[in-house]
């Protein structure tokens, strides 16, 4: 187990092949993978609000919902790629698209997320996931605190060294050829070959995500945080495959998260776990439960 970062721990800063800093964590981000089949309706979201409100008032913690009131779910699909060996996620890699619908049509440009997630913060950082595009891309760096694999109530970490940018940026014709994938992420040429030459839709599985916004948690000292909560399903059979609960925190360095304020995001995160125990699906990430959907297990590095 890794302690909950009372401070975003330190690493050797050094730079880039160009000279370029590594980039340094500006987000925490803390999630708690739900049972999917809990989520059947709106009301839903709304009972496992109220579990927040319980949590947020026994860990001394504001939960303001006044923003959010009927505000209606978002409706997302995600979809994986990979190649057939997984070879991305066995090497701890993430590639997703994302696109967004409003009123039941696309709005807006796809958006790419390619992250690399591990459990050490240096080896994170050093990983250079800036793409080879011609237009903007934004790096998030984040410290994912997540519940133990095996029991409730406490935590782990994560480092998760993301870029996204929208599709539109990407020009090759062919857009599923390792080719492709190699000149957009260079960082990816360190792999060894897959012994595939596309990159596929992972398990032939298109998710669709709904996410409703439940509040405000504000954890003092200026420490504030969007809280949603979010259920995947499979498009077509519209199987539910995980529910998520999360809330992220953005600060420009550590100075910025007091020592107070985290002890709170702390408590917070561990008493919401116990009192929404029933809730809690121990053991996954959302994304590790898309790979094993068919029964074919990755080497994960979550």
């Amino acid at each position: 187990m890794h302690a909950y970062p009372e401070r975003v721990p330190d690493f050797q800063q050094g730079i880039y092949h160009d000279g370029q800093r590594l980039d340094e964590p500006h987000y925490l981000e803390c999630k708690i993978i739900l049972k999917g089949d809990r989520f059947t309706s709106v009301q839903s979201f709304h009972d496992f609000g109220k579990l927040v409100r319980k949590a947020a008032d026994k860990s001394d913690v504001d939960f303001d919902t006044s923003e959010f009131e009927g505000m209606k779910p978002q409706i997302r699909e995600v979809l994986f790629m990979d190649t057939k060996d997984f070879m991305l996620y066995n090497n701890a890699f993430i590639l997703r698209r994302r696109i967004t619908y409003e009123d039941g049509f696309l709005v807006g440009d796809p958006e790419i997320v390619f992250k690399f997630r591990h459990p050490d913060m240096q080896t994170a950082a050093q990983m250079d996931v800036r793409p080879n595009i011609s237009g903007n891309y934004k790096i998030m760096f984040k410290v994912e605190a997540l519940p133990l694999k095996d029991k409730i109530g406490s935590y782990r970490t994560l480092f998760s060294h993301n870029v996204e940018f929208p599709l539109s940026t990407v020009h090759e014709k062919d857009r599923t050829a390792m080719a492709t994938l190699l000149q957009v992420f260079p960082a990816l040429r360190t792999l060894e070959n897959s012994t595939s030459n596309q990159i596929e839709l992972v398990n032939h599985t298109a998710v669709e995500e709904v996410l409703l916004d439940l509040g405000m948690l504000d954890f003092g000292k200026g420490v504030e945080a969007k809280a949603n909560a979010a259920v995947w399903r499979t498009r077509g059979d519209q199987k539910q495959l995980v529910g998520e609960f999360s809330f992220q925190c953005k600060f420009k360095g550590r100075e910025e998260l007091h020592d107070k304020a985290l002890n709170r995001s702390k408590d917070f995160f561990c008493t919401l776990q116990n009192i929404a125990s029933e809730w809690v699906a121990l053991g996954t990430t959302k994304t590790g439960a898309v790979y094993r959907l068919k029964g074919n297990p990755p080497n994960a590095h979550e």
